[in-house]
């Protein structure tokens, strides 16, 4: 099958935060984490979207931290777009200017953040031909949620797994175990070659993960061959 979805990756603030823009062969895009906090890095998203021709139809946030969230009132201002979160993570963006004040951070405001409620097992049609399932993954906080993309055999984690860890859980609503039920439950499960998109960091595959994330010892597999070969997904078509 010939599938169109496209993908860019900034990265984001002094956190280093990936933020994905996603589009499909028609234009539409969503824009997912938008963690930008400085005007320059809000400017040469907006470039992109302007020089792609690209018409962004909704925010995706997979969860409510200050570093994934910098840019929401930014990008719903320019293109007056839904922003997509689950309801148990508004804890979370409700405490983020208090969180941000040891970084001599500001955080926006979270009162003017209209969010559009996602919940376990929701179908985001946004983009066409690719489909996007909603699994909530709570952990790393009481919200977070991945969006996976079984068609592209793609899945955006957030901060709940990474290439070789798993977020953090030591924040407001964090919860070691629940982590590793998340993703022992929700994530391991899906198809090795599945190609993960992390909210920090280096992309991996879900085979990987199994193999070699030392957070999910003693569960390990053997080596595998996910036989992956890119079909499907362009991943940074013109370059980071």
């Amino acid at each position: 099958m010939d599938h169109q979805l496209n993908i860019k990756t900034f990265i984001f603030n002094s956190f280093r935060e990936n933020c994905y823009v996603l589009w499909d062969a028609a234009g539409n895009c969503v824009i997912v984490d938008p963690g930008c906090y400085w005007q320059e890095e809000f400017g040469r998203l907006k470039e992109f979207i302007a020089a792609e021709g690209l018409k962004p139809k909704a925010v995706w946030l997979t969860h409510g931290h200050f570093d994934h969230v910098h840019g929401v009132l930014k990008v719903v201002a320019e293109y007056s777009v839904p922003v997509l979160m689950s309801p148990e993570d508004k804890i979370v963006l409700d405490n983020n200017q208090n969180a941000v004040r040891d970084f001599g951070l500001t955080a926006p405001d979270s009162s003017q953040i209209k969010t559009v409620d996602i919940k376990d097992g929701d179908v985001l049609d946004t983009l066409e031909g690719a489909p996007f399932k909603v699994i909530t993954t709570p952990g790393h906080t009481p919200g977070c949620v991945c969006y996976y993309c079984e068609a592209d055999k793609v899945l955006l984690s957030g901060d709940t797994l990474f290439a070789g860890t798993i977020g953090r859980t030591d924040h407001l609503g964090g919860d070691y175990d629940m982590e590793i039920v998340s993703v022992m439950d929700k994530l391991m499960g899906l198809p090795g070659d599945v190609d993960v998109l992390p909210g920090h960091g280096r992309r991996t595959t879900i085979a990987d993960e199994r193999t070699h994330n030392p957070f999910l010892q003693p569960f390990n597999e053997p080596e595998e061959d996910p036989d992956w070969d890119g079909d499907g997904i362009e991943i940074d078509p013109i370059g980071r």
